[in-house]
Parts: C-alpha cells; structure tokens; sequence
C-alpha cells in the first residue's frame, strides 16, 4: 500500500492517523450530502466545501507530491419525513419538492467552486442494493423484520453487534435512536429501523418484507459501497452525524461483513448565536443572500479559512475581514499582472503551506503562508525585483488553486462568465483606477493618486493601503 504525507483526526480512533490509501495511487471518499427539504444555507454547504478541499489536496501532483487519483461520492437523500411533511405543507408532490432543492444545492456548491463529485447518488435509486443488505443482515442474525405478515418495518438488532458505540464513545445505556418505541415491531428500545413500513399517501417500494420506504442509515450504507466497493479511505460528514447516523451505518456494514470507512472525519459546525445553524431554529443565512453581498471566491475564502474541525461563529464583522483579506491576495496578483504580465499558475508550494495542509488539512496554516507570500511579493514589486514578484505570484496562484480560490483561475477571474455582467464591469473599472493610483504613487505624484482615490470613495469604494498593496471594500459590503 502507498503512504503520502497526510495525517487525518480520524473520530473511530480519536488521534491523528497516518493516511495510507487502500488502493495504490487512488483514494475513496464518501461525504454525506444534502437532505434536500429545502434551500442551502452556509451550514449545509461548509461539509461540502471542507471535502472539497481534501479531494484537491490528495490530487496535487507535481513535482512536489505524488497525486491520487481521488474518487469523490456525495450522495443526495431524496426521500426522508421531512421532505415529505414540507412538501405536503406546500402543496407539492414530494419528488418535485426534493428536485428543486437538490438543484439548489447543486447551484450553490458550484456558485462556491466546488468541483462536481465524482458521482451524487440519490436514495431512491438505489432501493434493490437496499434491500439486498437488510437480506444479508437478516440471514446472519443482526436484523429482523417488524412484523411476520409481510407489513412491516425492518430493525437492526443493536445487541447482535458487539462493536456498537465505538465510533461515538458512547455506552449502550445511554443511547437514544430518536425513533421513538413502538413495543409491537421494535424488539429493544436500542434498535433502529432498516425500513419503514408503508403509510397512507407515502411513496413506498416493493421488498419481500412489505412496501415502504428506506431508513436513513441504511440508504448511505447501500450509497458507499456500491459506488466505492465493500471498504474504502475515508467517511466525512458534519460533526452532528457522528451519532446515530454514523455510528448505525457502520453497525450495519460491518456486521454485514463489509469493512467499510478505514477512516472517519468530521467537519464543525456554523453557528449563529452560539447555535448549530438549522432550519428548525431560524437561524439560517442562504447562499443566495449572501452572493448578493460578497463574491463566491469570498464566501469561500470564509468558510475554508478556518480548521474544518473547529466551530465558525458568524458575524457580518467576521465576513467582512475575510472579503478584506481575499482581495489582499487578488490585489496582489493583479499588481503583478500589470507591471509584469499574467503570472504562471504552477508554482512551487511554499514548505508551511505543504506542511500545514499534511498536518489534519490546516487551513489556517496554509492561508497565513500564502499571505506570507503575498507580502515577500509585494515587497520584490516595489523593490522593483520582477523576477521575484513574478515567482511569488506563481506560487501564490498555486497554493490557492489548492484551496479552490485562485483569483486568476477560470472560475473566479473577472471576465469568466462566472459572474454577471454588472460584477464584471465593475471590477474591471476598479481594478484599472488601482493601478493607475499605483502608478502615480510610483512616480510619487501623490495628488494624482489622492485624486483617484477620491473618486473611488465618491463612487462607493473604499481603499486601504496595507503592508501587502492596496485592497478595497464597497461601503455597502
């Protein structure tokens, strides 16, 4: 087996791990996605955006690293209650509701430059592997079905299975299903539903113990490994699935005789007011509000920048130092794109960088040494040194397509298509009232420079001169 430099916080076993891929030169991931009752906020997206970021980090090849060839598996949840409730509420069928979420999901993760997962599994497309473990588990004594006339739901036996709680470090005893005790089906309080028996006006498929629909932990059991085979790398999802969710899909693969996730990681959560963003409080921010104050590439910035494994307490004070911070980078690329022509996007990757990213993914580390560049790069550009500033801004674009967020790349640079025509004007303008400030600071005609940045802040658009160039922010933002 091949080993590269990464070492992952695996939950299972509560240390950091050497990463070891189970297939020489490939790596597998399954990431829990989207139940789709309704439209994104940046909790949902930030599980998304953390994997993301792991998929490019293990591909990075180069001269540097030897890359993997990484195959992503984000599955879509399409049938759950809550979809179903949300949309009788509105009045909608259910298929039609979870589709138009799911599009809306799909749109905000590429709105924040996720790259498409390897394949985005919907539950309901995969009833007959479903039912092909409940039968496995059955057979070998860690199942049964609720009921002997064929009506039915389908429980796996908690007690069958002796590693049950290793994964959350919970004892038996003090574990909740959240299902609630139905004493004429469930044979122990412990159990959890494989299956659910049909209700009145409830989509349901055929299985050989009665019509119903799939449970949630055993739709991402069947999901995994019929796209990533009986035991793959790596299990990821948000920190609030570590138990039941994970806890159950691992039971039942393993006692089905499947090996599984070789390592489990968990992202924190975004919260607002000290809790979980959810739906059910309230407290949710849309992707779609906020792209109507800051750009995807900024947005992201926000929410990669810290260590996935660490809680984001959102504050508009808190977005905005990203957004500042953001156009630091962008503003020094484009510096050198003016004086010295469009720097190369292969760059070496600075040593803290590397080693931040190999060390648990810290971003963190690896945003402060890109910074760190942009000051040497800035620094070569006012010394006059082309050649160094031109190196440090190759590096810079390097490390930052890494992290998904090169301001030059194709899917954030002015003029991409990505951003409407507005945007796209309005950074041009912009960007071209900079450097002609530069350049009249460079010559030292100081009233040159102050009179365009008084049109500028007239036009909205403040200007901040910083150790790494100038930056700028809108009044508004």
């Amino acid at each position: 087996m091949e080993t590269v430099s990464l070492h992952l916080f695996d939950t299972a076993t509560r240390s950091l791990r050497e990463f070891t891929p189970l297939r020489p030169g490939a790596a597998s991931i399954y990431v829990c996605g989207a139940t789709v009752q309704g439209m994104p906020h940046i909790g949902h997206v930030r599980s998304g955006l953390n994997y993301d970021v792991m998929r490019r980090w293990l591909s990075c090849g180069g001269p540097q690293r030897q890359g993997l060839d990484v195959t992503l598996v984000r599955n879509v949840t399409d049938i759950d209650d809550k979809i179903l409730t949300k949309a009788a509420e509105a009045g909608r069928p259910w298929w039609e509701w979870a589709a138009t979420h799911e599009r809306a999901f799909d749109s905000a993760y590429a709105a924040l430059g996720c790259l498409p997962p390897s394949i985005g599994p919907r539950a309901t497309g995969h009833v007959p592997q479903m039912v092909e473990l409940m039968q496995r588990l059955i057979d070998s004594g860690h199942a049964y079905p609720g009921s002997d006339d064929g009506t039915g739901d389908v429980y796996f036996a908690v007690r069958s299975w002796d590693g049950y709680g290793a994964l959350s470090g919970q004892r038996l005893a003090e574990m909740q299903q959240g299902e609630g005790w139905n004493p004429t089906g469930k044979r122990d309080a412990c159990d959890f539903t494989l299956w659910k028996a049909a209700k009145p006006g409830e989509p349901s498929w055929p299985t050989p113990w009665g019509a119903g629909r799939p449970g949630w932990h055993l739709e991402c059991s069947a999901m995994a490994t019929t796209y990533l085979g009986p035991e793959f790398d790596i299990h990821g999802g948000g920190l609030d699935l570590v138990f039941p969710h994970h806890e159950n899909e691992q039971a039942q693969s393993r006692a089905a005789g499947d090996g599984f996730a070789r390592y489990w990681t968990h992202n924190a959560w975004v919260t607002l007011g000290g809790d979980k963003m959810s739906k059910s409080l309230g407290n949710t921010l849309s992707i779609d509000v906020l792209l109507q104050r800051v750009r995807g590439a900024e947005l992201r910035y926000y929410l990669v920048a810290p260590h996935y494994r660490s809680m984001i307490e959102y504050s508009d004070a808190a977005l905005s130092e990203a957004v500042a911070a953001y156009r630091r980078i962008e503003s020094f690329l484009h510096r050198v794109r003016e004086r010295v022509g469009a720097p190369a996007a292969d760059g070496a990757l600075c040593a803290d960088f590397t080693a931040s990213l190999d060390d648990d993914l810290g971003t963190p580390g690896a945003v402060a040494a890109i910074h760190g560049v942009v000051r040497e790069g800035n620094s070569a550009l006012d010394a006059g040194d082309h050649p160094a500033a031109s190196g440090a801004a190759a590096s810079v674009r390097a490390m930052t397509d890494v992290l998904g967020l090169d301001p030059l790349g194709e899917q954030w640079r002015v003029g991409s298509g990505v951003e409407d025509g507005a945007t796209k004007a309005l950074f041009q303008l912009i960007d071209d009232l900079i450097a002609e400030r530069a350049e009249a600071r460079g010559r030292r005609d100081f009233a040159a420079a102050d009179a365009v940045r008084a049109r500028l802040l007239a036009a909205g658009v403040l200007v901040e001169d910083t150790r790494d160039g100038a930056t700028w922010t809108l009044k508004d933002s």
